[in-house]
């Protein structure tokens, strides 16, 4: 039987996530699993604790050959939405899921709070899951000749946004290959229905259910009379130009971890991915309990439930 690798995904910045990180990955090996870390993330775990040194590392060649992300069966994400997104990063272009863990805070895109973790490693160990695929998106930046110079995808949100704090940028917003509009604004928000509940949110975005096949298209701060947050079909390609007459740049940022200068005559197209993010659940529920609960949202008084 083939060894199952499992990649634990965890930073050293608190002792918490260092301590569930030695569980973690005790509990898997206990179980016959080889546990995986990132480079990264076995040299700041080893900084703090000796013993994590001793971990297999991804990309490492060892006598059966480099291990890859492709050798992977699953990734545990030990951390905030934050963490989630890095391990995102780490298995794109692979079949492996993401189990998040909540070590953070609001924790949208975790599936279990730290105190069921051991519960989590066990189900994980007897392929008790489910695997939820989520739209992302693929981001192509092209200059003002048309030539391709920068890709990537994003799984809450691409945006377009000033680079220097004093100016904004002009813009001009096609849909589906027709132009919109054209504004001044601080950026552009395009964001799935998985990024809804982040940037998308504190920008007044709709929040989108996740099994909605939805774009949501918003802008920051425009100057203009239609400047309205908008809900595309995923098969309507976005495009951003940053138009010859802003007064210096801009910048692409994608999940807030991928960024690319943007010079006047910048076109950035958005588009739904080919290729899902694929996360894992144990406990599937109602994303409307997940809001409540992540926003700690008012409802009593309620008598549904059957009525």
């Amino acid at each position: 039987m083939n060894e199952r690798n499992i990649l634990v995904v965890a930073h050293a910045h608190r002792d918490d996530t260092v301590q569930a990180a030695r569980r973690v990955i005790e509990a898997l090996r206990a179980a016959g699993a080889r546990a995986v870390l990132s480079a990264d993330d076995r040299a700041e775990l080893a900084a703090v604790d000796p013993a994590f040194a001793n971990v297999d590392v991804l990309g490492a060649t060892g006598a059966d050959g480099a291990l890859t992300a492709h050798d992977l069966e699953l990734a545990i994400v030990l951390g905030g939405d934050g963490t989630i997104l890095r391990a995102a990063e780490l298995v794109r272009g692979t079949q492996a899921p993401v189990l998040g863990i909540n070590m953070g805070h609001v924790g949208f895109l975790a599936e279990i709070e730290r105190d069921d973790m051991d519960a989590a490693v066990a189900r994980v160990i007897g392929r008790d899951y489910l695997v939820e695929e989520r739209l992302a998106l693929s981001v192509r930046v092209k200059d003002s000749a048309g030539a391709v110079v920068y890709e990537t995808w994003a799984l809450n949100e691409a945006t377009v946004e000033k680079a220097s704090r004093e100016r904004m940028i002009e813009v001009v917003v096609e849909i589906d290959g027709r132009p919109l509009s054209s504004f001044g604004c601080d950026g552009m928000v395009v964001s799935t229905p998985t990024g809804s509940t982040a940037y998308n949110f504190s920008a007044g975005g709709p929040v989108i259910w996740p099994g909605v096949a939805a774009i949501a298209v918003v802008p920051l701060s425009a100057h203009a009379l239609f400047a309205r947050p908008l809900v595309v079909s995923p098969d309507a390609p976005v495009a951003i130009e940053l138009l010859e007459r802003t007064d210096g740049t801009g910048i692409l940022w994608c999940d807030g971890r991928r960024s690319h200068e943007l010079p006047p005559g910048a076109r950035v197209i958005v588009r739904q991915s080919s290729q899902p993010v694929r996360l894992a659940r144990l406990h599937p529920s109602a994303f409307t309990d997940r809001l409540v609960r992540k926003f700690g949202l008012p409802v009593e008084g309620w008598r549904g439930g059957g009525r």
